[in-house]
Parts: C-alpha cells; structure tokens; sequence
C-alpha cells in the first residue's frame, strides 16, 4: 500500500481570497514504512502573503522570488501523488488550495490524480473526542518529539504528521503480527497454533510485576466473588490466552 504523506503552507488563510500555496511537502509510506522518498517545492505564489500567515510559517515573498510557479512543477506533483492514499491532517483546507491550483492549469481536481484522501484530523476528533488534536497536541499525546518545530513548514509538518499517523494506527497493523507469525511458522515447519509463534520476542515478568499481577488477580476474584479465569487456566497447567 502506498500513502503520500502531504502538507502544504499558504499566502493566507482562504482560498476563495485568491490565497496560493507557496509551500508543499509530500512523504512517502509503503506498506506502513517511511521511505525516504520525498517531495518537496517551495513555490512562487505570484502575490502577497498575509503577515498572520508569515508569523505562522516564516516565509517572506523575498524567499519566494527565484522560485518555480505552480505551473512549472505541478507535474512532478501529479506524478508523484499518482495512485496512492493521500493523507493530511484538516484535507479539506489543503485540498481546496490544490483544486484552485489545479483549476488555473485546467487540470482538474486533486482527488482526480489520487487514490482517495484521509483526514487525521477528522480521524483523531473520531479518537479523542472532545480533546484538542492539532498536530501539536498530537504529537504530544503520541510521544512524536516537535522540539524542532519553531515554525510552520511543510515537508517537516509532512514528517511529523507521518509518525503521528503511523502511531495512531499502530493498533491496525499490531493485530496482523499473530497471522504473519503463524504464517511464519507455517512456512518454517511450525505446528498449528504453536505458542509463542516462531519469531516472535517473550518477555518474563520479573519479581515486582508477578506480584503486582497476583495483587490484581485477587482484587478481580474478591469483584467476581470467584476464581479468575487465569487462576483456573493456572490451576489445569494451561498457559492463558491474551
């Protein structure tokens, strides 16, 4: 599965004000690994940009000057994007400002090029409701380090938002380890529903967890007014399932 990993910065903040992207990143993802295959334009919006904007991102119009226009690399967008999962976090503002570009080239839409948009930030509102998830925030809440991030910019709010996302959905790709291990052992010579699967890392619980373990165990059993099921899988010398 490919995905394209897509961030850009602006003029200003509405496109329907004649606002142009002067900036886009694009990272790419197979099979849920960063690749290292990059793209990335700083563009020359042909127009002023907004001092809000500036304060957000740092990019002045004297940066932009000897830059391309969108027209001159809108191909190696296209190219680049072609096919795969684009995902963004709030696709609708940078998705409005790649279908105006677009629709100057009579190119038309964005998602035309593409095979389908995710929005993290519709996703993470679906995760954490009632929670702030700007990429900030979730970077925060998923451990990604933002030390570095001083300013807006593109291709690094790209990187960012790539390890973001991964972590987000870290838990879809976990439930696929127990298929590819027994597969694994399948193709090893394994026995069916070997346990632990070849290739797969145990870890013992030392002393303080066993306790811990056993201290939660009772607190179940004294709830449950019975033995757990743990206890009694203990007691017939089977190991529990997880």
């Amino acid at each position: 599965m490919r995905q394209i990993v897509l961030d850009t910065e602006t003029t200003g903040l509405s496109v329907d004000d004649g606002h142009r992207i002067i900036e886009i990143g694009c990272l790419e993802v197979v099979n849920r690994r960063i690749t290292g295959n990059n793209l990335h334009f700083y563009v020359n919006p042909e127009r002023g940009i907004d001092e809000g904007a500036m304060a957000v991102h740092g990019i002045t119009p004297e940066m932009l000057e000897d830059k391309p226009r969108f027209a001159e690399v809108a191909d190696e967008i296209l190219a680049f994007v072609r096919g795969a999962e684009i995902v963004i976090h709030n696709a609708p503002f940078d998705v409005g400002f790649l279908d105006a570009e677009l629709q100057r080239l009579d190119r038309g839409r964005f998602r035309d090029w593409c095979a389908g948009v995710l929005d993290t930030l519709a996703m993470a509102r679906e995760l954490h409701p009632g929670k702030r998830n700007s990429l900030d925030a979730l970077c925060d809440r998923y451990g990604v380090s933002n030390a570095h991030r001083k300013l807006h910019g593109a291709l690094l709010d790209a990187e960012l938002l790539a390890d973001v996302y991964l972590a987000m959905t870290r838990g879809q790709d976990s439930l696929e380890i127990p298929l590819q291990s027994a597969a694994s052992a399948a193709s090893a010579g394994g026995v069916d529903g070997e346990w632990p699967p070849t290739g797969l890392a145990v870890l013992a619980a030392d002393a303080a967890e066993i306790e811990a373990h056993q201290a939660l165990l009772k607190a179940i059993e004294k709830d449950a007014k019975g033995p757990s099921i743990w206890a009694q899988l203990a007691a017939e010398g089977q190991p529990p399932a997880n």
